[in-house]
């Protein structure tokens, strides 16, 4: 074994590897190198590097619904932006992902719950990274953890990301982002085994009750607001809606793509709160992660930053060519059917959700248990994503639908 040290969460790189070989088999492989994926807020993601004569099963992996690789500067770098193995004998890459450190809540970051989404969908019209083996057993790495294929593919995460690309690219990548949430929501349930995923009908509902439990397990201090938007919330709850698979968690920093010659999807990712639902919840939550061209980040406003950390960042949407919030939803509303005239609501509904986790991943702040750079900003973002939902509320769903936003502190 070539690994001397490994990240935090790894204690013990040789009984990870030892498992690797009893589990994946097709040969002796060597586990040389574990790097932490940077960016992710929640669940840890490491890309290991495997050598050996074969290097576990399928040494040359399917790296996406195509198996053809793309040319273009993106075509050698994986999410991490670290140079891919090439050559003879370079061996494997194959992605390793664990709950996160420390304060971890009640039903979340179940891992065989992520392995089983991803199990279901391969062959699907969603992409996702073929999975590999689940480890139920603590002692390999201290929880459970599941290993996947690595899929090459760049992560967009801000402005000066998909700054670089053309507006004809932009545009592109956003039908795809639009397509490919319609397809989540499309796939058929009983046909993949996803049947037992989740209770479905009233779903909203026990979302709303959920969060709020959640939140009194991580508050670390009052903020002004909440219990009024609860109040809202629970007031104006539009009922019981459609059922699909939901994601949980769908935006542009989830998916990793190529973008020569034209943008193209290899992958959904981080599945961790995929379950069956209100697919407009889906919707919502990618509207409040979706910065209309010239706005400003409110990401950017709430941590008094010009650049948030890494996987805080919400403007890679504001560059030129890509859709607006309105042009994304009407677009997802034609290809689906859907009547989103509440969206207003679900977007609501998206800041009050994304609040509870970012307090839940500062009180990990807090007792030092987070893994990478930029964790003191999240608990800043909370007050503003609280004020963020009262305002859509106020202008009954954001003068029209909750998507055209005129409010004077819109961008701060």
């Amino acid at each position: 074994m070539a690994v001397t040290s490994s990240p935090p969460g790894i204690p013990d790189p040789s009984r990870l590897e030892k498992w690797i070989n009893d589990t994946l088999g097709g040969g002796p492989a060597e586990l040389t190198d574990i790097q932490l994926i940077a960016g992710g807020r929640s669940n840890l993601t490491y890309r290991l590097a495997l050598a050996g004569p074969d290097a576990g099963p399928d040494a040359a992996p399917d790296t996406g619904p195509e198996a053809t690789p793309d040319t273009g500067p993106d075509a050698t770098r994986d999410a991490a932006g670290a140079a891919m193995p090439d050559g003879p004998g370079a061996g494997r890459l194959v992605v390793l992902r664990r709950p996160p450190l420390g304060h971890v809540l009640p039903t979340a970051h179940d891992m065989s719950r992520e392995f089983r989404v991803l199990f279901a969908l391969a062959g699907t019209e969603v992409p996702v990274a073929r999975p590999l083996a689940f480890c139920a057993d603590a002692a390999v790495v201290g929880a459970p953890f599941y290993l996947m294929e690595h899929v090459p593919g760049a992560v967009l995460r801000t402005r000066q990301d998909t700054a670089a690309l053309t507006e004809s690219q932009n545009r592109d990548l956003s039908e795809g982002v639009a397509d490919m949430l319609a397809a989540i929501h499309g796939v058929d349930v009983a046909a993949t085994g996803l049947t037992g995923l989740g209770r479905g009908a009233g779903y909203l509902r026990r979302q709303l009750d959920r969060w709020q439990r959640q939140w009194e397990l991580s508050r670390t201090r009052q903020i002004p607001g909440y219990d009024e938007l609860v109040v809202r919330l629970t007031a104006a709850f539009p009922g019981e809606g459609e059922v699909t698979l939901v994601h949980g968690d769908f935006r542009l920093d989830n998916v990793l793509v190529t973008t020569q010659p034209r943008p193209r999807i290899r992958a959904v990712v981080d599945w961790e709160m995929a379950t069956l639902g209100d697919p407009l919840a889906d919707l919502g939550l990618t509207l409040v992660y979706w910065t209309d061209p010239g706005e400003g980040s409110w990401l950017n406003a709430a941590t008094g930053s010009a650049a948030p950390a890494p996987g805080l960042t919400t403007d890679a949407t504001a560059s030129p060519g890509f859709l607006t919030r309105a042009e994304f939803a009407a677009g997802y509303a034609r290809r689906t059917g859907r009547d989103i005239s509440r969206i207003g609501y679900y977007v609501a509904f998206g800041y009050f959700k994304l609040a509870v986790v970012l307090e839940g991943i500062h009180a990990r702040f807090q007792q030092g248990k987070t893994v990478g750079e930029g964790f003191e900003q999240e608990g800043l973002v909370v007050p503003t994503l609280i004020a963020r939902a009262h305002e859509v509320l106020d202008r009954d769903g954001l003068d029209r639908d909750g998507l055209d936003g005129d409010s004077p502190d819109r961008d701060g």
